[in-house]
């Protein structure tokens, strides 16, 4: 059902001390489905409650009344139609999926004995006044998956009807109302063990193929398990996860959350993301631990920068060793602290400190470094989601480098402020949007994407407001699923 879309939510694998403490922190990522959204579910949940029940497996029916003993085999539901049905929130408890006063077409075999006179032939029915009410209730789990805890179900048959063919048949509609009550009893007792299974097991299963910890690239991973269970109102569904990354090589070691816990005030459109700074810093922070923000720039490096670097430090190589001034030169940034994000209503800025070092590489020899100065850079970053993909653009606005000498060689560093800025916009930015532009998947269900997307910013936070596109249809879904399943297997 509604759970489409929270495929946002699947498994965390730590402890559950880990999972209580948690749960202590602000979400760092939130999603909320609306009853919009909820209402262009409901076509799927029809599509997918009218097969559950076409596929029910009705028992061999035999008896005896009077003169007449009869058998009724290879019973075959034809035909569900939902004419009033119903997907809805619950508050505090889940969703509700109503029919009333429907309808269903089936037809059975017959084989009847009466007196010395035997008969066989397809009778066509029609089951009446079909009432469903189907309450699913969402919890999470201890590994922090989305799940349906349990599910109530009332159905209820008013009347059924069935036409007989061949001979005799006038002689038998006098058993209709005997056959048919027969029927009624038995497919009343078929409807909720089959919604029962769907949910229970098809929906559970399909969420279980979603991993609530899942690899973003070679050097980091992301957490999405809730951090509590889903909240349920009238108008919406509110999911709170975790959204945290972590490196893949030292999984433990995490960035605490102090960010603000992002608000979602918005019921307009069908699905809403919320992401804090958290969010983001979490990211920063596993890559810094990683390593991944260091870069040697030798060979790449504009013979233009490579003078200057010369003219600059010449003096200094003059001092150390004459016959090495034609030797090579190379920067070596390092990021010295993680990156910062900072959401305003105006943007996003990412706030980065790093160590350059000017360093000479004479053949044979061991680098000698010439300077080691300081750089502040601050980026505008601009936040978008494209299907299932968040990703991140990062622009460089401000660049500052000073001595971590004197304040003196800080003033000689002037000269080399334009064109390291320069020198970063073209090595160091396209290298950073080269990791961020491929995105981090937000766990939707494979045949569920986010269209119509609208990024807003908040003090803190930014919400993503977006309607939903179905490429598959629930049956796909879980079809898709069973088969990750047995290639897991």
């Amino acid at each position: 059902m509604f759970w489409l879309v929270t495929s946002c939510l699947l498994s965390l694998l730590f402890p559950l001390v880990s999972s209580i403490m948690a749960a202590a922190q602000p979400a760092g990522c939130k999603i909320r489905i609306t009853d919009k959204g909820l209402e262009m579910l409901k076509s799927e949940t029809e599509k997918f409650v009218e097969e559950e029940i076409s596929n029910i497996s009705m028992p061999e029916m035999k008896g005896k009344e009077g003169r007449f003993q009869y058998t009724i085999t290879d019973v075959k539901i034809n035909n569900l139609n939902l004419t009033h049905a119903d997907l809805q929130f619950i508050p505090e408890v889940g969703l509700l999926f109503d029919v009333q006063n429907s309808s269903i077409s089936l037809s059975f075999h017959r084989r009847i004995l009466y007196w010395f006179f035997y008969d066989t032939g397809n009778i066509n029915a029609s089951a009446e006044g079909v009432n469903i009410n189907t309450v699913l209730n969402l919890i999470r789990d201890n590994e922090g998956r989305l799940k349906i805890n349990n599910i109530t179900c009332e159905a209820k048959i008013s009347k059924m009807r069935a036409k007989f063919s061949g001979t005799l048949g006038k002689v038998y509609d006098f058993m209709s109302s005997f056959l048919t009550s027969g029927m009624r009893f038995l497919l009343n007792q078929q409807i909720c063990p089959a919604l029962n299974h769907a949910a229970l097991v098809h929906v559970n299963s399909l969420l279980e193929t979603i991993p609530v910890r899942t690899e973003v690239d070679d050097f980091i991973g992301i957490d999405y398990s809730l951090i509590d269970d889903p909240v349920v109102t009238s108008r919406s569904l509110d999911m709170h996860f975790r959204g945290m990354f972590f490196d893949r090589s030292d999984p433990n070691n995490t960035l605490v959350n102090y960010a603000v816990d992002p608000v979602i005030r918005e019921y307009d459109r069908m699905v809403y993301l919320a992401l804090s700074e958290f969010f983001f810093d979490s990211g920063m922070f596993s890559y810094y631990k990683a390593g991944i923000f260091q870069m040697h720039i030798n060979e790449k490096m504009s013979k233009d920068m490579e003078m200057l670097l010369r003219t600059t430090y010449f003096g200094a190589i003059m001092m150390l060793n004459p016959a090495l001034v034609d030797a090579p030169l190379s920067l070596q940034f390092a990021v010295n602290s993680p990156p910062k994000t900072t959401i305003k209503t105006t943007g996003a800025t990412v706030f980065m400190t790093a160590i350059v070092k000017v360093m000479l590489l004479p053949p044979g020899q061991p680098p000698v470094q010439l300077s080691s100065m300081t750089m502040e850079t601050k980026f505008n970053a601009k936040v978008s989601m494209k299907g299932k993909r968040l990703a991140i653009h990062a622009d460089l606005r401000r660049f500052k480098i000073f001595s971590n000498l004197s304040a003196l060689e800080s003033l000689a560093l002037i000269p080399l402020q334009a064109p390291l800025k320069t020198m970063l916009q073209m090595s160091v930015v396209p290298l950073i949007n080269n990791w961020t532009k491929r995105g981090v998947r937000i766990p939707l269900a494979d045949g569920i994407d986010f269209i119509e997307e609208v990024v807003e910013y908040h003090n803190g936070f930014i919400v993503i407001g977006a309607n939903l596109h179905f490429s598959k249809g629930l049956r796909e879904m879980i079809a898709g699923s069973n088969q990750k399943d047995q290639d897991i297997v």
